[in-house]
């Protein structure tokens, strides 16, 4: 599972994506924070739950060893953490931003989704190649490039977006929204037209 948190002023939220549901103690716990599970098999298409030990990646779902071109994967990674280093999984950025546009517009905001995608300086086009690929939500995949496109991080002139399924028709996405031509989404009106 990783710990993407969201935090809007006081409440703050920390998103669990697994194949498993988070122990039941975990909300039973007197913290200033709130749990939310994703099931994270119904987010990418043949997706092996997996984090890196060099070139080989361990598979978490049936415990297994596979190869692995190191420049496509992990999508997680694990660091220590605590006094006793617990090892805790996180999303690498290309996995996390996927994610956290899986929650649009209801668990985040166009705002904080485009703060967000101004500080993705440095993500690895190949890694992304791959999980766009990969990734099941044709919402997901529109909001993704629609960012990309506004931000033109270096990274965005090595993605191929013909390659990737982008689906057909339009999403709304925002009730009062304009839609976006390019992506045929329906955006915030501030963020229409503004590339």
């Amino acid at each position: 599972m990783d710990f993407p948190i969201i935090s809007n002023g006081e409440d703050r939220h920390i998103h669990l994506y697994g194949p498993h549901l988070a122990p039941a103690w975990l909300n039973k716990l007197p913290l200033t924070v709130a749990f939310h599970y994703h099931n994270s098999e119904t987010l990418f298409a043949n997706d092996p739950i997996h984090f890196g030990l060099t070139s080989r990646t361990w598979n978490i779902r049936d415990g297994g060893a596979i190869e692995i071109d190191p420049q496509y994967a992990p999508s997680l990674s694990v660091m220590p953490w605590g006094q006793w280093e617990w090892p805790l999984t996180l999303s690498t950025p290309e996995r996390a931003v996927l994610e956290m546009l899986d929650g649009l517009p209801h668990e985040a905001s166009f705002e904080q989704a485009d703060k967000f995608f101004e500080s993705l300086t440095t993500l690895r086009p190949r890694r992304l190649q791959t999980l766009l690929a990969d990734y099941k939500s044709i919402k997901v995949k529109r909001l993704f490039f629609f960012f990309a496109d506004r931000h033109q991080h270096p990274w965005r002139k090595h993605l191929d977006k013909d390659v990737i399924d982008l689906g057909r028709g339009k999403r709304s996405l925002v009730p009062s929204g304009r839609l976006d031509p390019t992506y045929l989404i329906t955006v915030p009106e501030e963020f229409h037209g503004n590339r």
